[in-house]
């Protein structure tokens, strides 16, 4: 039988040796401390190694009062001289039955966006950067939310009125939010159906990009199924002005979004 003595002993050998705690850390090294993290990292990265960084910004309410709305904010920007620049954003949560969020390249826009999410219960929010240089760069935040934001259907789901308003756009723009840029506040009306909701399939935007007359596309968004309803996100573009923008996509079952976004 192990004595008091022997187990501080022990305790103080495992304290010389750190490597033995982070190799056997179940977290990932996760300083959230979040179990679902690893699994998380290599569904959404692969096999890829990611630090975490304080030049990823993600930031949401400490309380969610609406688990079907959760707004989310995620700045990049510090990364802007790192490793030739931000390549591409990837956003999911830890805890939600459909982890995965967004895939945002920013290509000609700024690395950061604002949108809102489903939730199912509290859980980390995770912010996945990719450097030009193929590497990958973690932030994380904690939100607390009432819960089943996932489970239950919107609004216009539940009153049937999508169907009058499916595919419609609305965009704006507004001058002089950041230095030197132009925000670009987009909603596209569409249910958003996890497919979680029994006797409704998932039904949901897979793909928003944005396009000038000339053909050059300025960001491209990859969606899934815990965006939220009739989903509104803001974008950071170049001060620069242009003309003939489109905002162009589909969603899951092959419905097309083509609207013109005024200067």
């Amino acid at each position: 039988m192990s004595t008091r003595r022997d187990l501080l002993v022990g305790g103080a050998g495992l304290a010389c040796w750190p490597w033995l705690r982070a190799q056997d850390d179940p977290t990932g090294g996760d300083p959230l401390g979040s179990m679902q993290y690893p699994s998380l990292r290599e569904q959404t990265i692969g096999q890829a190694t990611a630090k975490f960084s304080d030049a990823v910004l993600i930031k949401g309410p400490a309380f969610a009062d609406d688990a079907m709305n959760v707004p989310l904010l995620v700045d990049a920007r510090g990364l802007n001289t790192v490793g030739g620049g931000v390549a591409r954003i990837r956003v999911a949560v830890d805890r939600n039955p459909v982890r995965q969020v967004l895939d945002f390249e920013p290509l000609r826009a700024l690395p950061m966006l604002a949108f809102r999410i489903r939730m199912e219960q509290a859980s980390p929010v995770r912010a996945f950067v990719q450097t030009k240089d193929g590497q990958w760069h973690v932030g994380s935040t904690w939100v607390q939310a009432a819960g089943g934001g996932c489970t239950v259907p919107g609004l216009t789901r539940a009153d049937g009125s999508w169907s009058q308003t499916l595919g419609q756009v609305q965009a704006r723009f507004f001058n002089n939010v950041l230095e030197g840029s132009r925000r670009l506040r987009v909603r596209v009306m569409h249910p958003m159906d996890t497919g979680l909701v029994a006797g409704i399939p998932a039904f949901y935007i897979e793909e928003l990009q944005l396009v000038d007359g000339a053909g050059q596309v300025w960001w491209k968004l990859a969606l899934h199924e815990p965006v939220s309803e009739n989903p509104l996100i803001t974008f950071e573009l170049p001060q620069q002005a242009t003309s003939g923008l489109r905002l162009v996509g589909r969603d899951n079952n092959g419905n097309r979004i083509d609207a013109e976004v005024g200067a």
